[in-house]
Parts: structure tokens; sequence; C-alpha cells
């Protein structure tokens, strides 16, 4: 009998751990559930913030005139690829019609969940049933969006936590002193379009790719921008428009419209905007489950994937700082190996232990808690390893491309995204710089 099989989000991961399920429909019977009226999660753009129609919170953190920081030849299903045609760098309307032609070539509309193709469906509690002493089952609660008075139930042999749990849920720093500023503050999941700033004087908070990319666009119209922050690796933001300088970490609001950095200095800023970051959320999943999120970190979660405390609830996207798209798909073929048996897995106390020693090799790394899952750039070894365990092949060519992007976000963070990159190997690759 085919394994019943819960899908959570249509995003990237969503979509293409259906496409692997439903390529077995003697082994699996998928069911995805999203709650939004569409594919493509996160890369769904909307003018709406706080929260949609239907009072809930708005999960895309999309920007307007948003363009990927990594190119299409390191952000691609590594058998489907992308128009030739596009540029390297694309805007977020491209990647969404891939993932909409993505799910149209595999057929995965008939595996989501909706009357008339209206998804909506939200999930509300996910839970472990014995059914017998030896038979363990997901009690899965959804409701419809436009009825939530009205819950259905449904249990599964398995379930598949795609809808990434990082990019959706701001975090905000207690910095203080804010109730006394007078001026706006945002963050950046909130972010659309630059004019509200025009000729202000705005404080970024926060150093990593969002911060640096939204500082260059709000340059355009601001009169000044600091970024402030405080990450050794990127200290040396380079080749900034002039009008953005750096500061370090704000300590304080110290007046209606004053910002007090670390380091003593002050800076009368119109407006802040927080681009710090998400909280790992995962509010569907009881206690029961046996699994914590404390700090940015799911514990325990062998290879990042695996619920260890059950084995047969997985999570695809957690980890941050990777590729995407090809990393999904790894992670995807090590759950589905694991459910049909043809990849072993240690004990539990093994696979706990394994997680134990990565997360103090990250502590002994100077990395903070909330980096337990990242990859780039100490644990990039991690993306060849899942190719090893599920036979498939190592996107080295793809991380390669996307260490040499982000090196260059810091380095000519105005112009990076001009260059084309093109596949020359299995492995191999070029970069032809912009014209200037």
């Amino acid at each position: 009998m085919a394994l019943r099989v819960a899908v959570i989000g249509a995003g990237p991961a969503g979509l293409c751990a259906a496409r692997y399920l439903s390529a077995e429909p003697d082994r699996y019977l998928p069911t995805v559930y999203e709650q939004t009226a569409a594919v493509g999660g996160t890369w769904v753009y909307t003018d709406r913030t706080g929260t949609d129609e239907h009072g809930l919170p708005v999960h895309s953190s999309m920007y307007k005139n948003l363009r990927t920081n990594l190119p299409k030849e390191a952000m691609v299903f590594p058998d489907f690829p992308y128009d030739s045609g596009l540029p390297s760098y694309m805007s977020h309307k491209e990647v969404l019609r891939y993932l909409e032609n993505y799910a149209e070539n595999f057929g995965l509309h008939k595996y989501i969940q909706s009357p008339l193709l209206q998804f909506l469906t939200r999930v509300d509690i996910v839970k472990p049933v014995h059914v017998t002493p030896g038979d363990m089952k997901w009690q899965i609660t959804t409701f419809k969006v436009t009825a939530p008075e009205s819950p259905t139930t449904e249990q599964y042999d398995a379930v598949m936590v795609c809808n990434g749990g990082r990019n959706s849920v701001p975090f905000t720093p207690a910095i203080p002193g804010t109730d006394q500023f007078q001026g706006r503050t945002l963050h950046s999941h909130d972010y659309r379009v630059p004019e509200p700033y025009t000729g202000k004087n705005v404080v970024i908070m926060g150093g990593l790719a969002s911060g640096v990319d939204i500082s260059v666009e709000l340059a355009q119209v601001a009169e000044r921008v600091v970024i402030s922050h405080s990450n050794p690796p990127i200290a040396n933001i380079q080749n900034l428009p002039p009008n953005i300088t750096q500061a370090t970490r704000v300590e304080s609001i110290v007046g209606p419209n004053t910002v007090r950095f670390q380091d003593g200095q002050e800076f009368h800023a119109d407006d802040i905007v927080f681009c710090t970051g998400y909280r790992l959320s995962f509010p569907f999943l009881t206690p029961n489950c046996g699994l914590t999120v404390t700090k940015g970190r799911a514990y325990p979660l062998y290879k990042h994937v695996l619920n260890t405390t059950y084995p047969t609830m997985s999570f695809v996207g957690i980890t941050s700082h990777a590729l995407t798209f090809a990393l999904f798909q790894l992670q995807i073929k090590f759950a589905l190996g694991v459910l049909d048996g043809s990849i072993s897995l240690p004990s539990k106390a093994a696979m706990d232990h394994e997680i134990d020693q990565d997360f103090r090799s990250r502590l002994e790394a100077g990395l903070p808690p909330h980096r337990a899952h990242d990859v780039f750039p100490l644990y990039v070894s991690y993306m060849t390893e899942l190719a090893m365990v599920t036979r498939q092949p190592d996107p080295q060519g793809q991380t390669a491309m996307c260490d040499d992007s982000i090196s260059r976000l810091y380095s000519d963070p105005q112009h990076f995204k001009h260059a084309e990159y093109k596949i020359t190997g299995q492995e191999t690759w070029e970069r032809v710089p912009h014209q200037s």
C-alpha cells in the first residue's frame, strides 16, 4: 500500500518534494498543503504587508525591484534549466515563472488540496499518534483560510515540512530607547519600494545580503544611508555609493531621531530599516513531535533534515547561506531514501551525537547559536556529503558560483549583478564581467 505523505508548503521545496513523490505512485500518495492561492512560496510578490485578505500574516518578503543575489545558474533544479535567454540575475517575477513552469511540467497542480485550484489551506496542528504499539502516524489538522471554523483532520505515514520556517517571521532586536524614536521603523520583510525614503536619512540595521541590497536601492533616493552591523567576515563592504557609510552596531536610541552606535558616534535618522533576519518558526508542531526550536536552532535534525525522534518527519530548506533549489533536491532525495529503505540510518544516539558535534564546532568557530544551520562559508562540504549519501551529482559548480557571487556582492554591491555566468562543464563555469 502506498504511503500517504503530507507536504507542507508549495514553494520551491514543496514543489520538488511533490515532484519526486508523485513520480512513484505505487509507493507514495502525496498531499500538498499551501495556505496561499498559488505556488511559489516566498517568490510570490504582493504589495500587501502585515496581513493578507484572510487576516493571516503575509508570507512573502519580496520587494518590488528585487533581483536575485545569486545567478540563475546557481539556483536551478539540476535537470530543469531556466530559459537560456534570461540574464544570470533575474527579477522575482522570472523566478516565480520558473517555479510555475516546473509545477506544470511535472503535473503537480493535481496534488495541491484545494477546490477549483484555489489552494488556501493552512496547516494548524501536526502531531504524532500511535495507531497501534508498532504503528505511528502523523495527525494533521488543517482549515481553509476562507472557513477557519471548519477544520479537517487527516492521518499520514510521513510529513515533509517544506515551508522553510525561516523566511517569514521577522526578527527585530530590542534596542533601548526605540519607544521614543519618532521616525518610521520597518523590518525588511515589509519593505516594498524606495520612494517613501526620498530625501531621508536612513539607518539600515544589518549588513548581510538584504541589508546591502536594500541600502544600495535606497541610496538612489535617500539623502544619506548608514549600514550598521558587526559582521567581521563582511566588515569590508566596498565600492558603495557615496551617500552610504558604515557604522558599528546600534547601541541605543537617545532622542526622537538620534541613533547612537557602539563606538559612541551618533546619527540623525528619519527612518530605520531592520534587515535583521527572521525567527525560525514552525507554529503547527506540537511538543510531542520531539523537536525544539531555540535561538534559531531546530533540534534534533540529522543532516539538518530528519527529526531523529521520528525520522518520518523531515524538513527541507531549513539551511541558510547555502544553495537553494539544488540543495532542496538533495535533502528531499535523502528524506525519501530513508522512507523507502535505500538509506540506512545510524541509531538515534549516534545521530544526536553527530548533531551535537556539528553544533559545538560552530560555537568553537565563533558562530552564534542562531547560525546552527548555516552552510556558507564553513560547511560547504555538507552538500558534497548529501550528494554522496543520495548518490546524486555533487553540485560543486553551483556551490562555487554561489561563493563567487556572495563575495562579489560585498566587493562590488552596485555592479555585481551586471555579470553573466556560463556553465562550461560538469563542475566548471566562467563569469563574464559586466561592461563599464
